[in-house]
């Protein structure tokens, strides 16, 4: 068997949906699964539909998701080169070789004709008006400079079959099939017939794509066929639907939220961990593991267990990925990725940054969930003095001012500031006072961050706050409750 190898080939229309990105992510792992190579190609043949910049996003992508091509424009190759609109004079020789075989045919016909046809009784398919024009007639629409479409010949009748390595033997009636155009009136090759002849110079053995191009498929085998060259593998990926308000799913797209990469990372997601994510929508491991580094998925990873059914975008199991690399990475690479959440919530305040992750780690999901989560450490909200009152801790408006000014002038006391000596200063207040713990530390945790919900205890905060700032911030509750 021949080196595998598989091939990338996104058009510069603008985002990456996470439909391409999981495919190129197969690719990937089909080609390093088996030892094999991954081509990135430039599908930039469609000028209407080019958007300015694209290229650099399907670049910056790659490189963020991990998946590094060990072919492609930026680093060449040998079967260069990788840009298609670069490859353009390439291709109108193949189809005039179809020609010359008796497999093709130039069609002279007008668009008004065309669509004549369409909307006539004959049928909504081309009706092949030119695929037998006399050599003559030819010869003299040639000379008149009148413009064509070269179009193949196809079977008109029996059926075409292929096996798809997911969806098993597919058969097509050819019936179905239009004489399909290779080469566009101004010379440009159509996606269809650069796609089979890009793959064939390239050597690509193995064709990943969605299965909503399952039909297409006979029509890529006939050219093959037409050309005499050897079939690829291909494998047909199952859709990826999106979860509807109501609980119905449907194909997915923007109204299920951010469904391209460079939106996930802005949403708060790692990378590593929508690459874990995406590559379990369609694909199912031997075992239960769902945590996989990219090295692991290109280790255990087989064609076999990709699934036939759609599967279905969870931003909920997304948050749960997302939430386990987070916990498992160290405090100082959790602070790393952190740190442009903290400055967006902080600015340049000096605050211990590590001590800060250490807090929000076990309790971070997204990314974007830091800065509301933090915003108190920066400046301390406005806050009413009801917030003092917690059933739980026992604390009312009455005790609440008494067991503030006890913690005021404990931590007031305290020659060193760190967590150990502000635990014991507030458990032995606690003692003293003859009350539970939670009794003294509500009240210094609302004085000092202005709100009940917080990603440490007192102790954390007015360690990171600092004696100062804690003392002022408590001074500001005491005036609260006067």
């Amino acid at each position: 068997m021949s080196k595998v190898r598989t091939r990338f080939a996104p058009s510069p229309t603008g985002f990456m949906h996470v439909g391409n990105l999981r495919t190129a992510l197969y690719e990937y792992l089909v080609a390093k699964s088996m030892g094999g190579s991954f081509v990135l190609r430039i599908e930039d043949t469609d000028r209407e539909r080019y958007v300015e910049g694209a290229v650099d996003v399907i670049y910056n992508t790659m490189k963020t998701a991990g998946l590094i091509h060990d072919e492609g424009p930026d680093i060449g190759g040998e079967y260069g080169p990788y840009v298609q609109s670069e490859r353009k004079d390439m291709y109108l020789p193949y189809a005039e070789k179809l020609i010359e075989e008796g497999k093709a045919y130039r069609c002279f016909c007008t668009k008004e004709r065309l669509e004549q046809v369409q909307s006539s009784s004959i049928g909504a398919g081309y009706d092949r008006h030119c695929r037998d024009l006399p050599k003559e007639e030819i010869d003299s629409l040639l000379a008149q400079g009148v413009p064509y479409v070269i179009r193949q010949k196809m079977p008109i009748d029996g059926e075409t079959k292929f096996t798809d390595a997911v969806f098993g033997e597919i058969t097509v009636d050819n019936s179905e099939l239009q004489d399909q155009i290779l080469i566009k009136a101004d010379g440009y090759p159509t996606y269809n017939f650069a796609n089979v002849i890009d793959d064939h110079t390239m050597g690509i053995t193995h064709v990943v794509r969605g299965s909503e191009y399952l039909s297409s498929t006979p029509k890529y085998n006939l050219l093959y066929e037409a050309f005499g060259w050897e079939i690829p593998t291909y494998i047909h990926l199952p859709l990826i639907n999106g979860k509807n308000d109501d609980g119905t799913v449907s194909k997915l797209s923007k109204r299920h939220g951010s469904t391209g990469f460079e939106d996930l990372l802005k949403e708060g997601y790692l990378s590593e961990a929508i690459i874990n994510y995406i590559a379990l929508l369609g694909w199912c491991p031997k075992d239960n593991q769902e945590i996989f580094t990219l090295d692991e998925l290109c280790k255990v990873f087989d064609i076999s267990g990709i699934s036939k059914s759609p599967s279905v975008f969870d931003y909920d199991k997304l948050d749960w990925f997302n939430a386990e690399y987070i916990r498992n990475m160290s405090v100082e690479e959790f602070a790393l990725v952190a740190d442009p959440y903290f400055t967006q919530a902080l600015g340049d305040k000096e605050i211990d940054r590590i001590k800060l992750a250490s807090i929000l780690q076990q309790r971070t999901v997204k990314l974007t969930d830091i800065p509301a989560m933090i915003d108190f450490f920066g400046e301390l909200p406005q806050y009413d003095k009801e917030l003092f009152v917690n059933k739980k801790s026992k604390t009312n408006l009455e005790n609440a001012p008494v067991m503030l000014k006890a913690v005021y002038d404990k931590l007031s006391a305290l020659d060193e500031f760190n967590h150990d000596t502000i635990h014991d200063a507030l458990i032995s207040l606690a003692s003293e006072l003859e009350v539970k713990n939670g009794t003294v530390m509500w009240p210094a945790r609302i004085a000092v961050a202005g709100k009940q919900v917080t990603p440490g205890g007192a102790i954390e905060i007015l360690e990171i706050l600092g004696k100062e700032e804690s003392l002022k911030r408590i001074e500001t509750g005491l005036s609260k409750l006067a």
